[in-house]
């Protein structure tokens, strides 16, 4: 009877529909409560932290915004005295050097060439990190090989296809940023690749060499690699041959990210367990083969975070070669401060906030796309 029962009230007799699973998400106060204030200590921490952007943020935000000048024709516009007012961050100034900021002293006449290289440096790295992007292989060609070609023709100019020639000396502001940058990721990534298979290697000379390079050019700072560059370069090459004053630092920047480089790739191949090269090999590839389709794609999946870090670094480590006399985008602010037609007293201060502006958007930009790569991965990975 127990049994009869139990089916008559409990068993059911068609099926149920699907129902979507119970929702994981919590609410806004929870969540704080959980990630802010879960214990004693990291509620002090918090309240800690709310209390200095207490202090903080609401200057930083009536310097920059509220009493900020927008508009003006020179620098009595950003001038207490004659605004009767606090004033704040001299916008106006940024609006009228603008053009310098980003061409320097490039022909104005020639600046369309400019434009062509932003649009193709554009091009090839929504091309090169694009998931969906067809064409892969040519994407990466376009990036490291073409790319390179054609942005040293429009730029440096070629009389046989009627582009004025224009000298590094002209160059400044965001372009020298860029093109130091684009530079030393371009060609930091397949030499470190190459020095970190050289200190894995078991050829004695390779191994030591690789390791003596990597070693030595991690030993010292960055600045002093670009002094060296800047002024003995030219010491040790023959008589009557010189080197463009731009490609100096452009040369000490891609060696100097390249040893770091290194370091990390290395690190992401001692992770790949010797049973993956080994099973390569009884397939019956030879080592080149092992190494590019079986080792190195594990081995750069692994160390994402650590080669978009070095990235970051480089393309910050760029604003160093102002002071080898480069005129990238730190000097040309420099070089614009001491307009006198814009003498005022938040001119130097609006000048650098714009430069971290632009520094801070662009690393920010690789390492949100650095962290989306990983999660994407993960999910991958788990599936």
């Amino acid at each position: 009877m127990v049994s009869t029962l139990a089916q008559t009230h409990f068993v059911a007799d068609k099926l149920v529909e699907i129902q979507p699973p119970p929702s994981v998400r919590e609410g806004m106060l929870p969540s704080i409560r959980r990630h802010l204030f879960p214990d004693g200590p990291t509620a002090i921490a918090t309240l800690f932290v709310l209390y200095l952007v207490y202090l903080c943020a609401p200057p930083l935000i009536r310097f920059l915004f509220v009493d900020a000048v927008w508009t003006g024709s020179d620098g009595a516009a950003c001038r207490a005295e004659v605004v009767g007012r606090e004033v704040g961050a001299c916008w106006a100034f940024v609006g009228a050097k603008l053009n310098y900021f980003i061409y320097g002293s490039y022909p104005v006449a020639e600046r369309w060439r400019v434009d062509v290289f932003f649009v193709a440096l554009t091009v090839g790295i929504v091309w090169l990190l694009w998931r969906r992007a067809p064409w892969k292989l040519w994407g990466v060609a376009y990036f490291f090989l073409f790319f390179p070609l054609l942005s040293y023709v429009m730029l440096l100019g070629n009389e046989r296809l009627g582009l004025a020639h224009v000298p590094t000396s002209l160059w400044g502001g965001v372009l020298v940023t860029l093109v130091v940058s684009t530079f030393g990721i371009v060609f930091s990534l397949p030499l470190g690749v190459l020095l970190a298979l050289g200190r894995r290697s078991e050829l004695p000379l390779v191994k030591y060499l690789s390791v003596g390079f990597i070693e030595t050019i991690r030993g010292v700072p960055l600045i002093t690699v670009l002094i060296m560059a800047n002024t003995m370069l030219p010491l040790f090459l023959p008589q009557g041959i010189t080197v463009d004053r731009l490609a100096r630092p452009l040369l000490g920047v891609a060696i100097f990210a390249s040893a770091y480089m290194a370091e990390v790739i290395r690190g992401g191949l001692q992770a790949i367990p010797k049973g993956q090269f080994e099973g390569a090999m009884s397939l019956g590839l030879s080592y080149w083969q092992c190494t590019s389709f079986i080792i190195l794609p594990q081995a750069l999946r692994l160390v994402i975070p650590g080669i978009v870090n070095t990235f970051i670094g480089l393309f910050k480590d760029t604003s160093l070669v102002a002071i080898v006399g480069i005129f990238d985008l730190i000097k040309t602010v420099e070089a614009a401060r001491i307009d006198p037609a814009w003498a005022a007293p938040t001119v130097n201060y609006t000048g650098y906030a714009f430069a971290a502006a632009f520094y801070f958007v662009f690393c920010w930009g690789m390492s949100k796309y650095s962290a989306g790569v990983e999660r994407r991965l993960s999910v991958e990975k788990q599936r």
